[in-house]
Parts: C-alpha cells; structure tokens; sequence
C-alpha cells in the first residue's frame, strides 16, 4: 500500500525481511567474502538463491561487489555505508531474541 511505502520501519522491514538476507549481512558484516564463502558459511542456501539474494541488495545499495583483475577473475562481496548501518540494528534484534524469545 501507498502507506508502507511512506514508512520508514515497513521499508526498513522490506528490505531485512527477505529469507537468509539478515545472514547474509551478519556474514559480511565480519569480513568481505566471496560467493563460494557466503555458500559454506550459510549452510543449506542454494547457489541460485544465494545469487537472488546478494542481486537484491546490491539493487537496494547495501552490498557491493568488488572483481578483481585476476586469472581466473575473482569476485568479492562487501557491505557499503548502507549496509553497515543495518548491523547494530541486528545485533539489536539478536539481543532481543536472546532475552524475550526463548528458544523452543
């Protein structure tokens, strides 16, 4: 609707709520990784999703990937400023799981 579009917490919620993409940025957020990387350390994303995901935040700016001039090329991903912004907001979220919703 019109009104989400205007909220800032629904579009902020739109952009993190995407299955594995908090992962994604908590991966990145230790240290900038490339794609077989991000695979291993997400146990059980496919490679195609892994693709849509990492295409989607760079659509959204909060991923950038660098490619680097060797043989073969090789292709690292990095939070930007945007992104980076986002991992106090998910520590937040950690914290607030681990004290109120107790695992089951």
């Amino acid at each position: 609707t019109d009104m989400d579009r205007s909220c800032p917490v629904c579009r902020t919620a739109e952009i993190i709520s995407g299955k594995w993409t908090l992962l994604v940025i908590r991966d990145l957020a230790e240290e900038n990784k490339r794609f077989c990387e991000l695979e291993r350390s997400l146990e059980g994303i496919s490679p195609r999703t892994l693709s849509l995901r990492l295409r989607a935040l760079e659509e959204c700016e909060i991923v950038a990937r660098h490619t680097y001039p060797e043989v073969p090329p090789r292709g690292e991903y990095a939070l930007t400023e945007k992104g980076r912004a986002l991992v106090p907001l998910i520590e937040e979220m950690r914290t607030y799981g681990e004290r109120w919703l107790v695992a089951v």
